[in-house]
C-alpha cells in the first residue's frame, strides 16, 4: 500500500515518470475527490497522485473539495503528503520558476467549509497548527534537493488567497506588510485538513508569477504555463530524489 501521495497544482495534473498500476474512484462522507486516485510506481517506489484541479484542470480553487480529497488519501494508506502549489512571488529572490519550501502559511481564505471537526463531537475539538508544515518532511525534501543541487529557497510565509482571481498591486503590498513570502489559492484549507487527520504534509511552491504590481505590465495565463514548465522540471528533480527515501 502506498504511504506516500502528491498532490498535483496547476500545470500537473499528470506525473512525469509514474508507472500507473491502477486508478481507483474514491467515495467519501464528504463528497468526490477532484478525480479518481492514480496508484502507481516511481523511482522504484509505490505512491499515489492526485491532480487537485481534476484530469483536466477544471476545478477552480474555490470549488476544490479539499476534505474529500483528504480523506480519500488517508483512506488509501496515505501517511506523507506532497503537495504542489503554482504560487506568485512576493519577496524579491522569489522570481519565476523558482522552488521553494514554506514553513508557515497565513489564511485570506473565506466560505471554504474548513474542517472535518463539525458533526458527531464528543468535545469541541482543537489542533496545534503552530507549524503548519511537517517539519521532517520538509527537512527530507531540502536535503534531496541539497543532494542534487537544486536551487530550492529553505521557508518562507504563504499567504493563501480566495481566488480565482489575482490579487490587486494593494493586497499585494498588504500582504507583504502582513509577512507574507508568496502567494496561492490552494494552500488551505488543504494543510489544516491534513493536520486533522493526523497527515505529515508539506509544500513545494513553484513560482509561476510575481505577485501584482511586481513585476513588468499585466500577469498573463502565456507567461504563467511559460515559467510553470521550467519549474515544474525541477520539481520532477525533486520528486525523483524525495520518493524513494519517503516511500
Amino acid at each position: 500500500m502506498a504511504k506516500l501521495a502528491i498532490i498535483g497544482g496547476t500545470g500537473l495534473t499528470s506525473l512525469k515518470g509514474l508507472a500507473i498500476i491502477r486508478r481507483e474512484v474514491m467515495h467519501t462522507p464528504y463528497g468526490e475527490p477532484s478525480a479518481p486516485l492514480v496508484f502507481g510506481e516511481m523511482a522504484g517506489r509505490e505512491v499515489m497522485f492526485l491532480p487537485r484541479h481534476g484530469a483536466g484542470h477544471t476545478i477552480p480553487p474555490h470549488k476544490v473539495n479539499y476534505r474529500a480529497n483528504l480523506w480519500a488519501l488517508k483512506e488509501s494508506g496515505a501517511e506523507k503528503v506532497i503537495a504542489v502549489n503554482a504560487v506568485g512571488g512576493i519577496r524579491a529572490d522569489m522570481t519565476p520558476g523558482r522552488l521553494v519550501i514554506p514553513d508557515q502559511i497565513i489564511d485570506y481564505t473565506w466560505s471554504r467549509i474548513n474542517t472535518y471537526f463539525e458533526e458527531g463531537l464528543t468535545s469541541v475539538t482543537h489542533i496545534d497548527f503552530t507549524d503548519p508544515y511537517c517539519e521532517s518532511l520538509r527537512a527530507d525534501m531540502l536535503g534531496c534537493a541539497a543532494e542534487i543541487e537544486l536551487d530550492v529557497i529553505a521557508g518562507g510565509t504563504y499567504a493563501a488567497t480566495q481566488g480565482p482571481r489575482l490579487e490587486t498591486a494593494a493586497e499585494i503590498d498588504r500582504l507583504e506588510r502582513d509577512g507574507c513570502d508568496l502567494v496561492g489559492m490552494t494552500g488551505m484549507p488543504e494543510a489544516a485538513l491534513a493536520r486533522e487527520l493526523e497527515l505529515c504534509y508539506a509544500c513545494v511552491a513553484v513560482v509561476a508569477n510575481m505577485g501584482a504590481g511586481r513585476g513588468d505590465g499585466a500577469i498573463t495565463m502565456e507567461m504563467i504555463e511559460r515559467h510553470l514548465s521550467s519549474g515544474l522540471a525541477d520539481v520532477r528533480r525533486l520528486l525523483e530524489q524525495v520518493v524513494p527515501r519517503l516511500a
